[in-house]
C-alpha cells in the first residue's frame, strides 16, 4: 500500500496499491478521509434461484440460549431425594408402599420447581412496566416510535446493565420504555434520548415532567448518532436536537474536560468518551452551577453508545465500532459503567479533582 495525494483522493479507485480505509495525517486533530470500497462497486445483482431440489440451510435466525438452571437444580433434588429414600427402606425405616408414596410425592415437588421459576421470571413482564419499576433500578429511553431505533436502544441498554452487572456491586433490571409525560420518570436515575430527524415535539406536559425531572437529580443523555458518521447516517438528528429541546431548562454547556468526574467515576478514561462512532465531543454542564451537586441534569454527543453496547439474542455484538474496534467497544462499555454510577452516586468523586490543593494546604 501506498500514500494517495490529496488531489488524486477523489478520482482513486480502492485496489492493492490504495485499498480501502482511512488515509490522512494520524494522531488527534488530524484529518482523515475514507477511501470506500463501495463507491466503485457496480450496481447490486439479484442471483438466480438454485435449481429445484437444492439443499439450503439458513444462516439466521438461531435459537436464543435457554436458562438450564432450574432444570439441573431439580435433577439434582430428585436424585438427593431418591438417595434418601433409598437409604430409609434399607434401614427398614420405611415401608416399600410408603417409599413408593413418598416418591412420587417428591418427584412431582420437585419437576414443579422449574415451572415455578419460569413463571416468577414472566411474572413481571405480565405486570406492565408501571409495576416493574419500583422493584428494581432500572435504566430508561425514551420511546421514539421508531421501532428500529427504540430495539437498539433497548439491546443497548441490556447489554450495558448486563456489563455494569457483572463488574461491579450495581444490580440493573431491564431497561424500561418510557413516555414522558404519561409515565412516571421518578424510578430511573439515567434517561436515554436517541435524537432523530423526525422525532416529535414534546408537549407542554412532557416538557414540564422532563424539567421535573432534571431539577430532582435525573440526567438524560441525548444521543444525536451522527458523530464519525456524517449527517448521512442520522439525517436531521442535530436540528431536531436544538427542536426537542427549545421548552427544557438547560443549563449552559461545555465539553468533558480529562478532570470531569463522568472520567473518572469508575475507569479512568479520556474525554473522547467514544461509542460506536468516536471524535466527536461531548457535552455537559458547566461545573460552576452548584445545582443537584453540580452533577449535570443532560449530556450530549453523538457517539451513539447505545449500538456500541447492543447485544443480541445470540450474545453477540451486531453493530460494529469504528474506527477503532475491540478497544473502542471496551472503552464504550467502560463509559456506560461510568455513566451509571455517576447517575447513582452523582459527585462522590469530584473530590479527587482536588487532592493536589488538599495536600498543598495540609503540608502548609
Amino acid at each position: 500500500a501506498g500514500a494517495l495525494p490529496a488531489n488524486r483522493f477523489a478520482d482513486t479507485r480502492p485496489g492493492p496499491r490504495h485499498p480501502p480505509g482511512w488515509y490522512g495525517v494520524p494522531g488527534e486533530g488530524g484529518e482523515r478521509r475514507a477511501l470506500n470500497l463501495s463507491a466503485s462497486l457496480p450496481p447490486p445483482r439479484a442471483l438466480a434461484a438454485p435449481p429445484p431440489g437444492t439443499a439450503t440451510q439458513s444462516i439466521g435466525g438461531l435459537p436464543a440460549e435457554r436458562d438450564l438452571g432450574p432444570w439441573l437444580l431439580a435433577l439434582a433434588l430428585l436424585l438427593l431425594a431418591a438417595d434418601l429414600l433409598l437409604s430409609l427402606v434399607q434401614r427398614g425405616l420405611l415401608g416399600r408402599r410408603l417409599m413408593a408414596r413418598a416418591g412420587l410425592a417428591m418427584v412431582l415437588a420437585v419437576l414443579a420447581l422449574p415451572l415455578a421459576s419460569g413463571a416468577q421470571a414472566q411474572a413481571p413482564a405480565a405486570r406492565g412496566p408501571s409495576a416493574e419499576m419500583p422493584l428494581a433500578t432500572r435504566i430508561g429511553y425514551v420511546a421514539t416510535g421508531d421501532g428500529a431505533v427504540d430495539e437498539v436502544v433497548r439491546q443497548g441498554l441490556a447489554g450495558l446493565s448486563d456489563y455494569v452487572n457483572r463488574r461491579t456491586a450495581a444490580a440493573l433490571g431491564e431497561p424500561l420504555a418510557l413516555r414522558p409525560g404519561q409515565d412516571d420518570l421518578s424510578f430511573v436515575p439515567l434517561l436515554y434520548w436517541a435524537v432523530t430527524g423526525d422525532s416529535p415535539d414534546p408537549d407542554a406536559q412532557a416538557l414540564a415532567a422532563l424539567n421535573e425531572y432534571m431539577r430532582q437529580g435525573g440526567i438524560i443523555l441525548f444521543d444525536t448518532r451522527d458523530e464519525g458518521s456524517g449527517e448521512g447516517y442520522a439525517p436531521g438528528a442535530r436540528a431536531a436536537l436544538q427542536r426537542l429541546t427549545r421548552g427544557l431548562a438547560i443549563p449552559p454547556l461545555v465539553p468533558v474536560s480529562p478532570e470531569h468526574v463522568l472520567t473518572r467515576s469508575f475507569y479512568l478514561l479520556p474525554p473522547e468518551l467514544p461509542g460506536r462512532f468516536a471524535g466527536g465531543q461531548v457535552w455537559v454542564s458547566r461545573e460552576e452551577d452548584r445545582a443537584n451537586d453540580s452533577v449535570t441534569p443532560v449530556i450530549i454527543g453523538g457517539h451513539d453508545w447505545a449500538g456500541a453496547w447492543a447485544v443480541d439474542a445470540r450474545g453477540q455484538n451486531p453493530y460494529a465500532t469504528t474506527p477503532g474496534g475491540a478497544r473502542q467497544r471496551t472503552l464504550a462499555y467502560r463509559f456506560g459503567v461510568n455513566l451509571v454510577m455517576y447517575a447513582l452516586t452523582g459527585n462522590y468523586k469530584g473530590d479527587q479533582v482536588h487532592v493536589p490543593a488538599i495536600l498543598e494546604r495540609l503540608g502548609n
